[in-house]
């Protein structure tokens, strides 16, 4: 017999098109918890209602999807090349959770958008590093 699984809807508006980056202000969106069908139902529901959207997208996620999930690319454009402060008016980027070998791929893709800015800086951070990660870019 199959284990009982509980699933989420989770999602919102995005600051763009690769919906990794939550919209400015916005916050993550999460209804449950779920079975499947009704998990599936929501999803339907609110993808039914943003339809016209191209910035709101909602993803239906199991409790065991974010296990293993360990590590986050967090960076954005900073004041100087020393990589200590934001840039006036930007707010450090926080990407994921991933699983390391995810999170390598999304700082590739993300670093080859930036790749001719010399304040630009993206890294990959463990859920234990995060916090700290934080408090260094804010000031």
């Amino acid at each position: 017999m199959e284990k009982n699984r509980t699933f989420w809807v989770i999602g919102g508006e995005y600051a763009d098109t690769s919906f990794g980056t939550l919209a400015n202000g916005a916050e993550e969106e999460r209804y449950g918890p779920f079975t499947e069908a009704g998990a599936h139902e929501c999803w339907r529901a609110l993808t039914g209602k943003t339809v016209d959207n191209a910035m709101v997208r909602y993803f239906v996620r199991n409790e065991s999807s974010t296990a293993g999930k360990d590590f986050h690319v967090v960076g954005g454009e900073y004041s100087g090349t020393d990589f200590k402060s934001m840039a006036d008016g930007k707010s450090l980027e926080i990407h994921g959770p991933f699983e390391k070998a995810e999170a390598m791929i999304f700082w590739r893709g993300i670093t080859s958008q930036t790749v001719d800015s010399a304040l630009h800086r993206y890294d990959v951070v463990s859920t234990e590093e995060l916090e700290d990660f934080k408090a260094r870019a804010q000031g």
